[in-house]
């Protein structure tokens, strides 16, 4: 039997997804009065893997990451999402959404997205929220699932999660 213990803290991130990337700054501000500073955030990249959210975004759309400073339980995602859900419906307009926050963690050995919905590969979480393991580190670097989401695939994200990875071990190692 394995003895039981709680799980290292993991970097909590955020993709934002919105076709006004003036958004992009009153989002981040939003999320570091809940969760503290950032530790990383990514150029603005164009998100053109799908057309899903382009009814409700409009065109074109552009993605952003933001990493955070302070390290969360792993256990603290649900309720994160849920915050990030009631962010997203208090910008609402006309019901649709001007921007999409996606949050989710880094570890040493995984990048985890919370989302609402159910499916095979997705673990149920609490309050409501399941997590979805969409990249595994292995072999020194990140790799995509059958069920990766495209843009997640692409080297450019990747990149992202790799730095975002590198920032979040440099903080687990032990203050010299």
């Amino acid at each position: 039997m394995g003895a039981i213990k709680e799980p290292q803290p993991v970097m909590l991130i955020v993709g934002m997804l919105t076709a006004r990337p003036a958004l992009f700054d009153a989002a981040r501000q939003a999320l570091c009065a809940a969760y503290g500073p950032t530790d990383y955030e990514s150029e603005t990249l164009p998100f053109d893997q799908t057309t899903y959210y382009d009814a409700e975004l409009g065109t074109p759309i552009w993605r952003r990451f933001v990493a955070f400073d302070r390290l969360i339980a792993p256990d603290a995602l649900p309720a994160i999402k849920r915050h990030t859900n009631e962010l997203e419906l208090a910008w609402a307009v006309d019901g649709r959404r001007p921007i999409n926050l996606d949050p989710g963690y880094v570890s040493l050995g995984k990048l985890v997205l919370a989302t609402t919905k159910d499916h095979s590969h997705r673990l149920y979480l609490g309050q409501g929220i399941y997590g979805e393991i969409t990249l595994g580190y292995r072999d020194g670097g990140w790799q995509p699932w059958p069920w990766t989401y495209p843009d997640y695939a692409t080297a450019d994200y990747r990149a992202i999660m790799h730095e975002i990875r590198a920032r979040y071990r440099q903080q687990l190692a032990p203050a010299r």
